[in-house]
This record gives C-alpha cells, structure tokens and sequence, in this order.
C-alpha cells in the first residue's frame, strides 16, 4: 500500500463532509469519521505485512521513525473516534449546526491527514508545511464551544503556534543554506548522506531556530504558553489528540533534524540545548502543577513535563528510552483526558477541588482515571515507568549526572503534587443526584479500557515487533540503540 493514500483518503473524505446536508446529517458525520478512522488505522496496520519502499520519490519517504509515529497517530484517532459518537451525545445542547461546531468532522479528518502527511515528509519544506497544516486544521476543534474562554486558547494557539512555525521556517533556510549547492536534492536522506560537507555554523543557527519553532508546538518551555489553555478549553476528544498525537508531530520534526545533525558530528552541541530546554521544562511543569485547580490544565502541563523528558531522553543519548515514552506518553495521557471527558459530564466542573468520590460514583470511570494518574506519575509497572527509568538510567551511564539527578528529583516532585490531587478526586463519599443519562455510555467507555490495557502492557512486556521497530528508529537518530 503506498502511505501517501492514508493522507488522500481522510482529505477526501474531509471534502465530503462539508457537503453532507439534512436532518441526519449530524449522524451521517460521525459515520464518516469512523469510516475514516477504521481505513486509516487498517491501512497503517498493512504496511507492517506489505511495507513500501522506505524512499516514496524525492518529496516522501515511511522509515521506522516515521512508522512509530504513524501507528501512535492512527490508533489514538480510532479510539478517541469511537469515544466522539458518545461524548457528543451527552453534549448535544453544544453541537449545533452553526459557527464552527459543523466544522468538527472534516477538521477531524484534516487533522488526521495532516498528522499522517507530517510522518511521511522527505523534505524539510514539505515537513514545515505539514506541520502548519496541522495547526490550522486543529484551531477550529479548540473553539468547538463557542465562548470566549475557548476563542482565546485558540487564537492563542494559532498566534503562537505561526509564530514558532515561522522561527522553524527560518531555520530551515539556514539549514539549507548550509548545503551550499553540494547536494543533489534536499531531502532528508540526500542531507544526511552529505552531513559532512554542510556548513557546521549554518547548521547550529538552524537547529536552534528549528529547536524554537517547532518546540514551541512541542510545548516546550518557556515556550509552552498555549498549551494549557488549548487543552483546557477543547473537547476532551481534542485534547486528547493534541496531547497524544500533534506534540509528537512536533517532535518528530525536531528528530529529523537532530538525526542531520548527528550525521554532521553536531550531536553534542544538540544534546546540551536538549538537555537545557528538557530540564526547564520539567521546572516549569513542577511549578504550575504543584498549586494547578483546574484537572484538564493538570494534564495539560503534564504534558508539557513529559515533553521535557523526551527532550531530555534524546539529549542523553536514550533514543530507545525516548522514542518508547512518546509511545507511553501518548496512550497515557489520551487515557486521562477521556476519562476527563467523562469526569466532566457527570460533575460539570473542571476544578478539581469540586470532584470527589470518582470510585464510588462512576467506579469503572474512577478506576480507569487512578490507572491513567498513576501511570502519568510514572509509576510500576506501567509504561511510563519503565520509559522514564531508561532515560535515568543512560543519564547516569553517559556522566550527566547533574542533569539526571535534577530530572530525578523534579520527578519526585511531580509525583508528589500530582498524587495529592489525584487522590483527592478519587477519594471520598459518592456524588448525590446523578443520573442515569448522566453516566458515560460504553462507547466512551470501551476506547478507554483499551487504552488503560495498552499502558499496562507495555509496563509489563513489550511485543518483538514493538522493540525491533524502537530499535530502529533509535539508530536512525544517530544514538545508541
């Protein structure tokens, strides 16, 4: 199957949705997004039994790093699609026909393709232009409730977020520039085969401008103010992909032009601004959430922890450790904000110091958001654990021992401030007055409990395939494997 199909499909499918009038039109969407998810996700699953070419022309290529990526991305879709039908059931007084709230399912499905077209991109324009694509086709699904709150996070999100993109574009040039006309093409196989005889300044001033842009869609610290509010203010559905699957996007495009830079012999000088912004971002996070009231902002700048630590991974040399807790990661936190979801329907309330008595008033609800809250925190033997536990450890291995002891004792901290409130939500007496139709349907339910068993897994075991794909894709990025 040729990959460029997974980003045809859903941009079709997308087109068509605009088009879809009538009573039952609101149905017929939401058919066509489970269509869209179900293809996309089997046809990420055939590429594993009839895998292309790594190179698709000049402009495309599906390596290993990719591949991950491609699979996160195609999964969670499916599971938060499922979970959509559900959750917009107990929200129909929201979903109207007018405004932006239509605009759900084919911005969905732009977002889908979009996300797939970054995993696929060869070239560093192409990359950049998917990654823009994702922010523009996402901002409406943050401003699905129609009030200021969630006006403001996404024109945040969309002024912020272009500007980084911008920064990231200038150090594209600069990365190019460094080429000096000596490459055949520009891609990214063709650059890193030529590594040796790029200009090293070019390359520095272009991976710092590169490390800025696309870290601040990352979520990167300081450049990270957007993110709480765009997780807080959309649909837990869409918080849930902008945590699992665009900060990976982001990422991923920082990988491939560390791996250029690892082939240059530059890895060092990555490395440190890694570890430098890995590290403030770890800070940050320790900061906000200690004092957070707010339990979708919690996760939100949890994300933006664990976005430090995969900085972090990466600049200690733990490419498997790293590319294994985008894995965790992604499945983690698409876990909590779908149990999120399912919190806020039943207590209409994001504060947390207004929720009490999770496990006795929606007990499958409450068991699942402590397995996805205690996973988070990184602890045995969930995923997370096992990802933040190789990282520590090549830390120590590679003499970083300054930057892993303080990445080990802001993880004590996180964990600390985290459990405190987790358990506070989940402890006490059971909520009076819900009913029924108040409680989430199966629907919301099953995508879960696929998730909370995914993080469980690979705590416990990781699949052949898993760990030879995560070894590839870590040697790819010029690390130990």
């Amino acid at each position: 199957m040729n990959p460029i199909l997974l980003v045809i499909a859903p941009t079709i499918l997308g087109i068509l949705t605009l088009f879809i009038r009538g009573e039952k039109r609101r149905k017929w969407r939401r058919l066509v997004l489970l269509i869209g998810a179900f293809l996309h996700t089997g046809g990420t699953i055939s590429l594993y039994f009839f895998a292309p070419q790594e190179t698709l022309g000049k402009t495309f290529q599906l390596d290993s790093l990719g591949l991950l990526f491609l699979s996160i991305t195609s999964l969670l879709f499916l599971l938060v699609s499922i979970y959509s039908v559900g959750y917009f059931h107990h929200e129909r007084e929201k979903y109207t026909e007018e405004g932006v709230s239509h605009l759900f399912t084919p911005c969905m499905l732009f977002f889908l393709a979009s996300m797939t077209l970054t995993t696929i991109s060869s070239q560093p324009t192409i990359l950049w232009i998917a990654i823009e694509a994702t922010t523009v086709a996402s901002a409406p699904l943050i401003y699905y409730h129609h009030h200021h709150q969630a006006l403001e996070a996404a024109w945040k999100y969309l002024l912020i977020g272009s500007v980084g993109i911008a920064i990231a574009l200038l150090g594209i040039f600069f990365i190019i520039a460094s080429a000096k006309g000596d490459v055949s093409d520009l891609s990214f196989p063709t650059l890193i085969r030529s590594a040796a005889f790029l200009d090293p300044h070019g390359l520095r001033i272009g991976f710092i401008l590169v490390l800025v842009g696309f870290g601040t869609k990352m979520g990167l610290a300081p450049l990270h103010n957007w993110l709480p509010d765009a997780h807080s203010e959309a649909p837990s559905p869409v918080s849930a992909l902008l945590s699992g699957a665009l900060l990976n996007c982001a990422f991923l495009g920082i990988l491939r032009f560390y791996t250029l830079l690892s082939a240059a012999g530059l890895a060092l000088f990555a490395n440190k601004l890694l570890i430098l912004l890995g590290l403030f971002s770890l800070l940050i996070a320790a900061i906000f959430i200690t004092r957070q009231r707010d339990y979708k902002r919690l996760l939100a700048y949890s994300s933006v922890e664990h976005m430090g630590i995969l900085a972090l991974g990466v600049g200690f040399g733990a490419g498997f450790g790293s590319l294994l807790h985008a894995v965790n990661h992604s499945l983690t936190k698409g876990l909590l904000f779908l149990t999120a979801g399912q919190v806020l329907i039943v207590y209409r309330t994001k504060m947390a110091s207004d929720v009490h008595g999770l496990l006795k008033t929606i007990p499958i609800t409450g068991t699942l958001f402590v397995i996805g809250g205690l996973a988070m925190m990184g602890s045995p033997p969930f995923g997370l654990f096992v990802s933040e536990f190789l990282i520590l450890k090549e830390g120590f291995t590679q003499g970083h021992w300054i930057a892993s002891s303080l990445y080990l004792l802001l993880l004590g901290i996180l964990f600390v401030s985290m459990s405190r409130i987790i358990l506070d939500m989940t402890q006490g007496e059971r909520k009076e007055g819900v009913t029924q139709g108040e409680r989430p349907s199966w629907l919301m339910i099953l995508p879960t409990i696929f998730l909370a068993l995914f993080v469980l897994l690979f705590g416990l075991y990781l699949p052949s395939s898993m760990v030879e794909l995560l070894k590839s894709a870590s040697t790819s990025l010029g690390g130990p494997s």
